[in-house]
């Protein structure tokens, strides 16, 4: 992988991986980043839509390397998409050693959600300046 950098905006999410939620070789689960980038997605999701919006879908989920116990994970989210309903939020999960100051990508998908209303039917959302319908 070519040398990134991660965004220069603030995270959705920063957190440090703690030994519950790795597997015994010290590797933190797959399934614990995807729900970190999962809320970061929802973060995201809710404000836009000024209530409340579920997961309906994740695309194109790549681990491009490990996570270790004591990392910080810091999650960027990014809403590129916006439906009638539906927002596409681009996610990007990045790892920092403890006592180092290089980043490194470690996961990333798209998510999508959907605004819902007090039924949790569908309901409308408005689409941004600049995001593509």
């Amino acid at each position: 992988m070519a040398d990134q950098s991660p965004p220069t905006k603030q995270p959705a999410i920063r957190v440090t991986t703690m030994p519950a939620d790795a597997n015994p070789y010290g590797d933190i689960f797959g399934g614990w980043l995807m729900s970190q980038m999962d809320m970061a997605a929802g973060l995201v999701a809710s404000r836009h839509s000024h209530g409340r919006a579920v997961t309906i879908a994740v695309e194109g989920m790549k681990f491009h390397a490990p996570v270790a116990v004591g990392d910080e994970v810091s999650v960027y989210a990014d809403l590129v998409r916006v439906g009638r309903t539906s927002m596409t939020i681009d996610v990007q999960a990045w790892r920092r050693a403890r006592h180092a100051e290089q980043s490194c990508l470690v996961t990333q998908a798209q998510f999508v959600f959907v605004a819902i209303d007090e039924h949790r039917q569908p309901r409308p959302v408005e689409a941004s300046a600049g995001t593509p319908a």
